[in-house]
């Protein structure tokens, strides 16, 4: 099974390419533009995903098929009202891996990866995790709830490919019933922002209502600070992927007690015990 977003890279790529030359031609000193070192970075975490990624889907696809085929419900796809309960189920179970892979420390090691970069272009987008296994769980409910295991996969392609236009600075605002309802590259620009008021915010995937409904919501205001509190001085491919685990191997290995352990696994990013 070959992911649908994977014959999307040749576009993608030909839209970097164009975005980086509105740079070049159309400078902005208020834009961070691109970098050769971390767009390089990018696009080869990009490329490790896939090389990673295509055979992880056939894991899920027996996953979800095996939900689907014991599951009391089947939901017929030629039925039009089917596609508009998946687009939201997807969008809302997108929203809660979303939010707990930066809730938690064990699964932030995981997605850390798409926060590591210092600029914001549609290059960001590429820069994806090298261990997508996380994810699995939280879509299991869609399958469980009688989708077709391919609807799912479908979806799940279409709302990563709305994200990958959201990585941009090259649009500003966007007409205001759309930026209440939709994710636009302004809310995401306030996801990938270090500021304190731009932390943990604007999780959503195609929607920001769910950010709105559930109190994570932060609009863009003042200029965004891309990357990590703490960034990582390495454009090594490896690393990038691997930095965090490595970080909480240290305290795994300097802590205690299990309750400590338990901290530095599950707790929030940052998380120290108690003095």
């Amino acid at each position: 099974m070959i992911p649908a977003v994977l014959y999307a890279v040749p576009a993608f790529l030909l839209l970097i390419v164009m975005e980086f030359l509105s740079f070049r031609f159309l400078p902005d000193d208020e834009e961070r533009g691109y970098e050769a070192r971390d767009t390089a970075t990018s696009l080869s975490m990009g490329l490790g995903s896939q090389i990673i990624g295509v055979p992880w889907k056939l894991v899920t696809a027996v996953v979800f098929a095996g939900l689907y085929v014991i599951s009391p419900f089947k939901l017929d796809p030629h039925d039009w009202w089917v596609w508009v309960l998946l687009f939201f189920a997807d969008d809302l179970a997108y929203y809660w891996f979303h939010r707990l892979h930066h809730e938690v420390r064990v699964l932030w090691a995981s997605h850390v990866v798409h926060h590591s970069s210092r600029f914001f272009n549609l290059s960001t987008a590429l820069r994806q995790t090298w261990t997508p296994m996380t994810s699995l769980p939280f879509w299991l409910g869609l399958a469980a709830l009688g989708f077709p295991p391919w609807m799912i996969f479908l979806q799940q392609s279409i709302s990563l490919g709305y994200q990958f236009f959201l990585h941009t600075e090259r649009v500003d605002r966007m007409w205001r019933p759309i930026e209440w309802f939709f994710n636009t590259p302004s809310h995401h620009r306030v996801h990938h922002g270090s500021n304190d008021p731009y932390l943990d915010r604007n999780y959503g995937g195609i929607l920001i209502v769910w950010d709105r409904l559930f109190g994570s919501f932060e609009p863009e205001g003042e200029k965004v600070a891309y990357g990590l509190t703490s960034n990582i001085q390495t454009y090594n491919p490896l690393r990038v992927a691997t930095h965090e685990y490595a970080a909480i191997w240290r305290d795994l290995r300097g802590a205690t007690t299990w309750r400590d352990r338990a901290g530095y696994l599950f707790g929030p990013p940052g998380w120290q015990p108690a003095p």
